[in-house]
């Protein structure tokens, strides 16, 4: 499967909505961690899920421990606090290529941000090759695909909207 979320034969898919001050999100763990959080209406929506629904028991009633730190560690950012996010088990599924540039995007610090050249000189690629992997980031939010800008800092590319990802800055007054 090439989804975020292949859980083992016979595995769990929990699933959950949460409401941000950006919009609804659905939230999607399975045994192994947190898989998916997703505006709803955003681009690459609950990719995988569906074949994951098909293989595994699903269980929408968010009781799933992953599914509870994920919702407190949102809370936590959208009340302007700095949670870690060691404190959410995350089942980051993708190609190598793109789960090396998830974890490069998990060590931008709060605050701060990076552009799409700076990446791709850290992953030693191109720029549009990183573009598309940050692009098909199944966990918004949590891996701060939010902090990646264009070249000279220009606000481009987020699968929850421009908007969106201005208001994420914004709250880490990082934009203005």
């Amino acid at each position: 499967m090439t989804g975020p979320l292949a859980p083992q034969k016979g595995g769990r898919v929990f699933t959950c909505d949460y409401e941000s001050p950006l919009g609804r999100m659905l939230l999607a763990a399975d045994d192994a961690g947190l898989a998916g959080a997703w505006f709803y209406g955003q681009r690459y929506f609950a990719f995988g899920l569906e074949d994951a629904e098909k293989s595994a028991e699903t269980d929408a009633s968010a009781d799933s421990p992953v599914l509870f730190a994920a919702r407190r560690w949102l809370d936590a950012y959208f009340a302007g606090g700095r949670p870690s996010v060691t404190d959410v088990p995350l089942a980051l599924r993708g190609t190598a290529f793109q789960r090396r540039v998830w974890g490069v995007l998990l060590a931008i610090p709060y605050g701060e941000t990076r552009t799409y050249g700076e990446l791709a000189a850290v992953l030693c690629s191109s720029p549009r090759a990183v573009g598309a992997a940050v692009g098909k980031n199944p966990v918004s939010v949590i891996v701060p695909c939010h902090r990646v800008l264009g070249a000279g800092g220009s606000l481009t590319g987020y699968a929850g909207g421009l908007e969106r990802k201005q208001a994420l800055l914004a709250l880490e007054d990082t934009w203005t």
